[in-house]
């Protein structure tokens, strides 16, 4: 009798890079190259209170392809890496049913990787987090930087350092284990019953702070300043401690005069370019292309698609 050939393997194409670098136009054009859905791992772009200061793809740019994720949450839900992996997982599951191919697309690296690799559940205390908040009051953030600086360099390196969440969270971990957050994250990974190819965008560093500098001022003339006025009423919440959120929220608490906050939002976007840059140059599994390279990205599927 001969022997069964067990099932292929579906492929999730995941593409990666920082802000503004070209990803939400790959995608697309992926999508509709493969005939596949798009799943966003864009953390923020899951909120749908939340649209002009997270660039999510424009309503003529969803209706190009089929999209999972944008605009599935509220701000004023708790919404982790651990559950995102759960539904991500879940829909993937159910998509390859019908697909033989997924793309996932967005700049969260802790999503991405919790998705392709699995994430463990990181331990808590509410006690311990709130002596830190404390800490923070009474000591200021950079005193905790420098904490997390000595105890978890490569955390402190390609984490949003300005974020006092992230900062307290990893001092949080280390505290109650004597483990770095680090080295939650770089775990063996799970078993996926789906293949990964991932696919890195760059783009030359004076031109991508240029498209970027160039994307915080169309934001402003699309209406941010509206966006996050009426946000203000949730400014506590977590999701609202995001780069192009926060600084407009010190302009509107009269922190900051206007020029000056747009200056800082587009300073801290370049700072997370380079953020998400590190995290993602981490991973040797990205095989990295010129953001205006389509044709090359899309032959190097196909060569791996015929093998």
């Amino acid at each position: 009798m001969a022997e069964l050939t067990p099932p292929t393997k579906k492929t999730l194409i995941v593409i990666s890079g920082p802000t503004a670098v070209g990803k939400t136009r790959l995608s697309i054009q992926l999508a509709k190259h493969f005939k596949c859905p798009i799943l966003s791992y864009d953390s923020r772009q899951f909120y749908h209170e939340m649209t002009i200061g997270t660039a999510k793809p424009s309503v003529e740019e969803l209706a190009q392809a089929e999209h999972h994720f944008i605009n599935s949450r509220s701000i004023k839900e708790l919404y982790t890496a651990g559950m995102y992996e759960q539904d991500a997982v879940s829909l993937l599951h159910e998509l390859f049913k019908t697909h033989d191919y997924c793309i996932a697309v967005g700049g969260s690296g802790l999503y991405i990787d919790a998705l392709c690799y699995g994430i463990d559940d990181i331990p808590s205390d509410p006690g311990i987090r709130k002596k830190l908040a404390d800490r923070w009051k009474n000591e200021g953030l950079e005193a905790l930087q420098e904490e997390v600086r000595k105890i978890d360099p490569d955390y402190y390196e390609s984490a949003d350092m300005k974020n006092p969440r992230r900062v307290m969270r990893a001092l949080e971990v280390y505290e109650i284990t004597g483990k770095t957050y680090t080295s939650y994250r770089t775990r063996p990974q799970k078993e996926r019953n789906f293949n990964s190819i991932r696919i890195g965008l760059e783009m030359e560093q004076e031109k991508l702070y240029k498209r970027v500098d160039h994307r915080v001022d169309q934001m402003i003339q699309k209406g941010l300043l509206e966006e996050v006025k009426n946000l203000l009423p949730h400014k506590h919440l977590k999701a609202l401690k995001t780069v192009g959120y926060r600084e407009l929220i010190d302009y509107f608490e009269e922190k900051t005069d206007l020029n000056t906050a747009v200056e800082l939002v587009k300073r801290n976007s370049r700072r997370f370019a380079r953020k998400q840059y590190t995290w993602f140059r981490k991973n040797k599994a990205i095989k990295w292309f010129q953001s205006t390279d389509e044709e090359a990205v899309i032959n190097y599927l196909e060569s791996i698609k015929s093998k």
